[in-house]
């Protein structure tokens, strides 16, 4: 009985450990892209030793990668958590991209995590990401798909096809502002959030059948 009360003892402090480095890791990346962002500085804001992180994690990629998880997860959790009505289209995005907005609000330095994983990924770890972003992915395709489902489409346009130009607005989307120069990340965040809000209506809109057709 003594092992097991010792044995779950360990398992916890090892969890809050993980827990107080990966803390320390979200402030550093929270306010630094992956290149900026160093090991040395988590160590010191969360009065880490470098020889604990290495005990915990594999190197600074794999703590990154930990981090932007936990972004990516608690979004796509916080958006399945609430509810969205579908009566009406346009309330339906309005709704969407208030909880995007609420959500960042209420968690800024994971903006600045979300923004560099999306939009200023590092090379390397492409691969990891876009693995990691599958939920939201999905979450995205489904919300859109229920959109869809109160919208009456232009005759020339099907189902399937309004899913696959979603997808490329989406790609499209993010890589216009892969390739955009911005030395602060949070006017980049800001105005991705404010394109997005004006260009999910007017892809939705140019899609809908008019009243006169």
């Amino acid at each position: 009985m003594y092992r097991g009360v010792e044995k779950m003892d360990r398992e916890e402090k090892y969890i809050l450990r993980r827990q107080e480095i990966i803390n320390s890791a979200i402030d550093e990346f929270g306010i630094n892209s992956y290149v900026e962002a160093s090991l040395n500085a988590i160590c010191r804001n969360g009065n880490i030793s470098k020889g604990t992180i290495y005990h915990y994690f594999k190197d600074k990629d794999d703590l990154y990668l930990v981090c932007v998880t936990e972004c990516f997860n608690s979004l796509t959790n916080f958006l399945n958590s609430e509810k969205i009505s579908f009566n009406k289209a346009e309330q339906a995005i309005e709704k969407y991209l208030d909880l995007r907005h609420q959500f960042f609000k209420e968690n800024p330095k994971f903006s600045n995590i979300f923004t560099n994983a999306l939009l200023r990924p590092p090379k390397h770890l492409l691969e990891q990401i876009k693995e990691i972003k599958t939920g939201l992915d999905k979450f995205n395709i489904n919300f859109f798909e229920q959109v869809l489902r109160n919208t009456n489409l232009k005759s020339d346009v099907s189902h399937e096809e309004a899913i696959e130009y979603f997808l490329i607005f989406q790609e499209s989307f993010n890589y216009y502002f892969q390739n955009k120069a911005y030395g602060d990340f949070r006017n980049l965040f800001e105005e991705h959030e404010l394109k997005l809000r004006k260009l999910l209506k007017i892809m939705l809109y140019g899609m809908v059948k008019e009243e006169t057709e």
